[in-house]
């Protein structure tokens, strides 16, 4: 069997095979995001079920495409979409394109979500910018893998984040006059929501925000040894008290309203590496 390493190299080579800038930024668009691509002076465009590896997405909105080009000037890879765990993928497979992104020479991720909103001062329609994490799916993305050449195996995670990414995020929302709290995400499995009394725990484990996806990705970026930045865009308010039904539509519907203040943090962080 082939090891992780061989397969990152395979997937890379078949990107690489069709001529490319070497990127310096990945880019990874999550539900209602994946309108980016079009902020993107695209090189090159590649279904994910042509990369090896690559597990083509289920989720609405998540397109499935490879995106090579430049923003600002500066060489870029983006996916148009990801895979989650509720679709019945590994916490390997989720994080495998990670890297891939890293193999082609990128060296700094940023890595977008839809999230619910449990901290109160939150609000619809608002960007969190995390400032750490909780993996609550109990999976990771390193379980089984010994293989060094991809970074160490106990991998610190004290501070997964970049904390100058997050200062200059935060100017750029500052400049831009909209919100952009900071807090801690946990991630779970799905695909169902939350109910009231998980929603309670969660607040007292002293999280923020709640999504299904985006911890995974960190782990192995961080192996990897690269720089991240994670934004959510808060589709929805958890209010155990004051609890309306979350539905997928609208959270799809208040992603993509919400992308213009994503596109301006991605443009502002790219344009100043």
């Amino acid at each position: 069997m082939d090891t992780i390493s061989q397969q990152v190299e395979r997937a890379a080579a078949a990107i690489q095979a069709h001529g490319h800038p070497r990127p310096r930024v990945g880019i990874i668009l999550g539900t209602g995001l994946s309108d980016f691509a079009h902020e993107i002076e695209s090189l090159l465009e590649l279904p994910y079920d042509e990369i090896p590896g690559f597990v083509a997405p289920t989720a609405p909105t998540h397109r499935g495409l490879l995106i090579l080009g430049r923003i600002a000037g500066v060489p870029i890879v983006a996916m148009a979409g990801r895979c989650h765990g509720y679709e019945g993928h590994s916490a390997a497979q989720i994080a495998f394109p990670v890297r891939v992104l890293c193999e082609l020479g990128v060296k700094t991720m940023i890595i977008s979500n839809a999230c619910g909103g449990m901290n109160p001062d939150y609000r619809v329609g608002d960007l969190m910018l995390v400032e750490d994490q909780i993996n609550f799916t109990f999976a990771s993305p390193l379980v089984g893998m010994i293989d060094e050449s991809t970074g160490p195996h106990f991998t610190d995670m004290s501070a997964p984040f970049d904390r100058e990414l997050l200062d200059r995020a935060a100017a750029i929302a500052r400049r831009e006059d909209f919100v952009a709290h900071r807090g801690v995400y946990v991630g779970v499995l799905g695909p169902n929501y939350e109910t009231r009394a998980e929603y309670r725990m969660f607040r007292r484990l002293g999280t923020d925000a709640v999504g299904m996806s985006t911890v995974h990705e960190v782990i192995a970026a961080r192996q990897c040894g690269l720089c991240v930045l994670a934004l959510s865009v808060v589709t929805n308010e958890c209010r155990p008290e004051a609890l309306s039904g979350a539905k997928s539509s609208e959270v799809e519907h208040v992603a993509t309203t919400a992308a213009p203040k994503v596109r301006a943090i991605i443009r502002g962080i790219v344009a100043g590496l």
